[in-house]
Parts: structure tokens; C-alpha cells; sequence
């Protein structure tokens, strides 16, 4: 009778190893490790693809990955993002086609807009998958305008000065002037009417009709 081998300890794949910098605390290392966002991601991609891939998903493996598609992201290398996008928009046309195709055979009507507001959604985000392919293959160009001052005779275009600041600025130039000549102006005093014209004022007076003509 032979005796079995001891099979390996098996090793929790779900294990997250973390290396801690010079000086940093372990809290610290957790706090970092929470807000990372390959972290973030491998956790939700393992939660959801289960049933694929099985259980047996290294967890570390995966944020490795995800950490290739980035740095292959930051070097100008889309042609990830580009397969990830025909990918959605090719099975949200199938999911389109699956409903619209169960909503045709709906006798009832209710059962029969359910199923074919949920695929006119998924055909709508088929469709923007697309848009946001096209995007990213091809960016749109940004177009600068510049503000073209045309007129058929003399015209006073004032870009970016207002009609009330313009005003002001004359208003001010006027009291410099002033102020640099020999008469100062002083704006408490008020001003005597001067009777400069007494003389005029008499003759109409010597000369005046006694009676309006008819």
C-alpha cells in the first residue's frame, strides 16, 4: 500500500501583496491600494466574470494586466481601447437584435414596450460606442475664428472696451487736462450768472412794440 503525496497548500489567489515604501506606514499602504484604480477595476472585472473565467482568477495577475493596458494607453498605444470598443458595440447590437426579436412575439402590449424600449436603448448605445470609436480614431480638429471688422465707410469698432468704460476714459483725460493748466477747477463753488449782455438787454427793451399787430 502506497502512501499518498501531500498535495500542495493551495494559495489564495484573492491575496492582495502589497510592499510597503521607506517610511510609509501600513495604513498608509491600504489607503494607497484602496484609491488605485487597477485595484478598483480588477475587483469589480472578478466579481463580474466569475462565471467565465471561474474562481481560480489571480487577483495580482490581473491588476498587472490592467497596468500593461494603461502604460500601453499613455504611450499612444489605443489599439486596445479601439478592440474594447468594437467589442461593446458588437454585443449591444446583439443584445438589440435579442430583444427586438422577443418583442415581436409579445401578444400583449405591455410585455411588447418593455421589450422594445430595451432594445431601442441598447441600440442607442450601440450607436454612441460607435460615435465614440470614430472619435477616438479619428479626433476632431479644433477651428479658431478670428473676429473680421468689415464696413463700407469710416466705423469705430471698440473689441472689448465698453461703450460706458470709453466715456469714463474721456471724462478723466478732460480733468488731467485741467488740472495741468493755470485755472484749477473747484466743483464746490457754484457759479454766478454773469450779465454780460446788459446792453442788448435794454435796446429790446426801448424798442419793444407796445402792442402786438393783428
Amino acid at each position: 500500500m502506497t502512501k499518498a503525496k501531500d498535495k500542495p497548500a493551495a494559495t489564495n489567489c484573492k491575496r492582495l501583496d502589497m510592499t510597503l515604501a521607506p517610511g510609509q506606514t501600513e495604513a498608509q499602504a491600504v489607503a494607497m491600494a484602496a484609491v488605485m484604480p487597477a485595484l478598483n477595476a480588477a475587483v469589480v472585472i472578478d466579481a463580474y466574470q466569475a462565471h467565465m473565467m471561474g474562481d481560480d482568477v489571480n487577483l495580482m495577475a490581473l491588476i498587472e494586466a490592467l497596468h500593461q493596458s494603461t502604460d500601453k494607453a499613455k504611450a499612444g498605444d489605443l489599439s486596445g481601447l479601439e478592440a474594447m470598443l468594437i467589442g461593446q458595440a458588437t454585443a449591444l447590437q446583439t443584445i438589440f437584435a435579442s430583444l427586438a426579436r422577443r418583442a415581436a412575439s409579445q401578444t400583449q402590449m405591455p410585455h411588447y414596450e418593455s421589450f422594445l424600449g430595451l432594445a431601442l436603448k441598447a441600440q442607442a448605445q450601440s450607436r454612441a460606442t460607435i460615435s465614440a470609436l470614430v472619435d477616438l480614431k479619428y479626433p476632431r480638429q479644433a477651428t479658431f475664428v478670428k473676429q473680421a471688422n468689415i464696413a463700407n465707410g469710416p466705423q469705430q469698432v471698440n473689441n472689448g472696451i465698453s461703450h460706458a468704460q470709453e466715456i469714463q476714459t474721456q471724462q478723466n483725460e478732460l480733468l488731467e487736462d485741467a488740472s495741468h493748466g493755470s485755472t484749477q477747477m473747484d466743483t464746490r463753488a457754484t457759479a454766478t450768472p454773469a450779465r454780460s449782455h446788459t446792453a442788448v438787454e435794454t435796446v429790446a427793451a426801448v424798442h419793444r412794440a407796445a402792442k402786438r399787430r393783428r
